[in-house]
């Protein structure tokens, strides 16, 4: 690589750096000129291959891009103490994070132990498993797993929420899984996470699903999905289906608008592309001028 070449990426790097700072870490609340007002974290799976080669570097590189609070998933080898110390030392806050299905079912107390040590207020299912279509069966299991997991989170002072992602969406009586889900957990212990794209990628509505189920989302995943993408209930595409916010399928003013109405507390960017670090400033630029 030439010396040039070397400047010029290393000057591009720089000003994602200050751009993105800016966005979101501007002290001058005139800066914010759109109706989206947050709060906004990162999920930290967005960063995964880099996490995979090196995980202070990582958090560096997510401190610089002007996030002060994550969602987890997973700490790369490190053991929860040794992650929060991590996080710490570059004043990063894990708000909440995704633990494995099998988790919450054998062993909700670790996972209550795990969370308090990394300093989080909610703990998050994202992926229930199942073969082939996901069921009824299926579905009424995971809802008792989930009001016991939420149980003993409580009791450590910690929320449980499940991460919606696309399967659930299976008909079902005048309605569909998701609705049985819904239905069958304890709204005293149980949450949702919306992934927008997991909700659009079926077919579904997610503002009348925000508008149908209010107080139950708590959290919320901005990622959008590419024009043209037909969708359907696997809860899988091409991780480079997710595009840069306000320019795939979704109608984020009217979603948005939705989420604040019903109190969601905390948005978290997630984009699984390869080209995750030359799309966050952009998604950060929109939820930045988004107006409704």
């Amino acid at each position: 690589m030439t010396t040039l070449l070397r400047l010029t990426i290393s000057l591009g790097l720089a000003a994602v750096t200050v751009c993105t700072q800016n966005l979101i870490a501007d002290p001058n609340p005139t800066a914010q000129t759109g109706s989206f007002k947050g709060p906004l974290g990162l999920q930290l799976y967005s960063l995964r291959e880099s996490f995979n080669k090196d995980v202070p570097g990582t958090l560096d590189r997510t401190k610089s891009l002007g996030f002060g609070k994550v969602e987890l998933a997973g700490t790369y080898g490190q053991t929860p103490a040794q992650f929060h110390t991590l996080l710490e030392a570059r004043g990063l806050t894990a708000i909440a994070g995704h633990f494995p299905y099998d988790r919450f079912k054998n062993d909700p107390e670790g996972v209550a132990a795990e969370a308090k040590t990394l300093g989080m207020q909610y703990a998050g299912c994202p992926w229930i498993p199942h073969n082939g279509d996901f069921d009824e069966k299926t579905c009424r299991e995971a809802a008792a797993v989930f009001n016991h997991a939420g149980e003993v989170l409580a009791r450590h002072g910690i929320q449980f929420y499940y991460h919606s992602h696309g399967y659930e969406f299976q008909p079902y009586a005048d309605g569909t899984l998701f609705d049985l889900l819904m239905h069958e957990t304890d709204p005293r212990h149980v949450s949702f996470e919306m992934d927008v794209m997991w909700v659009v990628f079926p077919s579904q509505d997610p503002v009348k699903l925000l508008t149908k189920y209010g107080a139950r989302w708590k959290l919320m995943h901005l990622k959008d999905l590419r024009k043209g993408v037909a969708g359907n209930l696997s809860g899988g595409t091409d991780p480079n289906n997710d595009v840069v916010l306000g320019t795939g399928q979704t109608d984020w003013p009217a979603v948005l608008k939705a989420a604040q109405a019903v109190g969601v507390k905390w948005y978290f960017i997630e984009d699984e592309s390869q080209a995750v670090l030359e799309q966050m400033p952009r998604h950060i630029s929109y939820l930045k001028q988004v107006t409704w």
